[in-house]
């Protein structure tokens, strides 16, 4: 039963993983504009993101644990290219591949310093979550945040907090997870009431 259970949140975790950015990314390119995507957002979470991956990579945790973390990272890494483009800031894309590389290598140089890394990952991926709601409450509006991505990201928080109990019990990863939960719960909800919001004022 518990094997079923586990089976069962790893794949539905990779499945809405999958296509979890998708609903952020289509709402940028219809309405082309990224009002209410906060960049910053964004770039915290893909490092978050990646801290992560090198994380669970280096100390050699089942694939099933982490695998859908490169397909979130390549799905930021397209939603950052629209912000970009429609900000006018294509020629700054360079700089931060740069970054990003390096910071990958650098962080799984030692033990020491990826233990470091992830412990502030953490604050990093909280961060991201604190930056996109200072950004809806300074806007008031939902603008172009989809409230499906991030419910979606509360989801697979969930899952990942019963596979981390199931499996490596690692208690850096548990704490994670339960932050991010928390969070992209309030982002979800601060969403829907300002499309609520929206739509009264329309």
């Amino acid at each position: 039963m518990d094997s079923d259970l586990l089976l069962l949140a790893n794949g539905s975790t990779l499945l809405v993983c999958m296509l979890m950015k998708f609903p952020q990314i289509i709402t940028v390119m219809a309405a082309k504009s990224v009002q209410g995507v906060s960049l910053i957002s964004i770039l915290l979470e893909l490092t978050g993101f990646l801290v992560f991956l090198r994380y669970q990579m280096y100390y050699g945790y089942p694939l099933e644990t982490y695998l859908e973390y490169p397909i979130l990272i390549a799905q930021d890494c397209i939603l950052l290219l629209f912000v970009f483009y429609y900000t006018g800031g294509v020629n700054q894309v360079l700089p931060y591949i740069i970054v990003f590389i390096a910071g990958w290598h650098i962080i799984g140089l030692q033990s020491r310093i990826l233990d470091l890394a992830m412990n502030l990952c953490t604050f990093i991926s909280a961060s991201s979550k604190l930056v996109q709601l200072q950004s809806l409450w300074q806007t008031k509006t939902a603008g172009q945040v989809s409230a499906l991505t991030w419910g979606l990201a509360a989801f697979t928080c969930a899952t990942r907090i019963y596979t981390t109990l199931m499996t490596t019990k690692d208690s850096l990863i548990l704490v994670r997870f339960i932050v991010m939960l928390v969070l992209n719960v309030w982002v979800t909800m601060t969403v829907l009431l300002y499309r609520k919001s929206d739509k009264k004022t329309n």
